[in-house]
């Protein structure tokens, strides 16, 4: 259920109300299972989902007590380990932003199995991906990077993995 005015418009508890807006780091907890089945693909795809607004395409977290609940977009940070990557994916039906806070992550943009370009962003550097293009990503550094991704819709389809991706055909279960 996305964020409402009710309480807000009837005069309700404003304190209360204040604090339903706020997500807090220290409030936060990496949560390395929600993408754990991709490491069947490898141990490389290792990677925490730390959520702020919503819970993205990843899983199912509505029962997620400390997720600000999303009305128009999502909001996580991603912990990606020294090597880890997020493999090829498309999300068909949303634009999706990637904007690194501590790190440097490699980005890849594919269009079919033999052509990516690869560009590696750092610190405050952003990039937009549309709907419907395929992405990529890799931690080159020695350091964990840590980004922002936000979703442009309350609650994203699943993405699909090319059949050029390591996680194509990777279910779940």
């Amino acid at each position: 259920m996305p964020l409402t005015t009710t309480e807000y418009d009837n005069g309700g508890d404003l304190a209360k109300y204040t604090d339903s807006l706020i997500a807090t780091k220290d409030s936060r907890e990496p949560d390395w299972n929600t993408l754990a089945f991709q490491e069947k693909a490898g141990p490389q795809y290792r990677r925490a989902q730390i959520r702020y607004v919503g819970s993205g395409a990843t899983g199912n977290h509505e029962n997620d007590n400390r997720i600000i609940p999303s009305g128009g977009f999502t909001f996580s940070n991603m912990l990606l380990p020294p090597g880890a990557e997020g493999p090829a994916h498309t999300h068909h039906d949303v634009e999706e932003a990637f904007f690194v806070l501590e790190g440097k992550v490699r980005v890849g943009i594919h269009r079919g199995p033999d052509e990516v370009e690869y560009r590696t962003l750092g610190y405050r550097d952003m990039i937009v991906v549309p709907a419907g293009v395929t992405r990529s990503l890799k931690n080159e550094g020695d350091t964990d990077a840590l980004f922002c991704v936000i979703i442009g819709t309350q609650k994203p389809q699943v993405p699909t993995y090319p059949e050029y991706s390591p996680l194509h055909g990777v279910t779940r279960d």
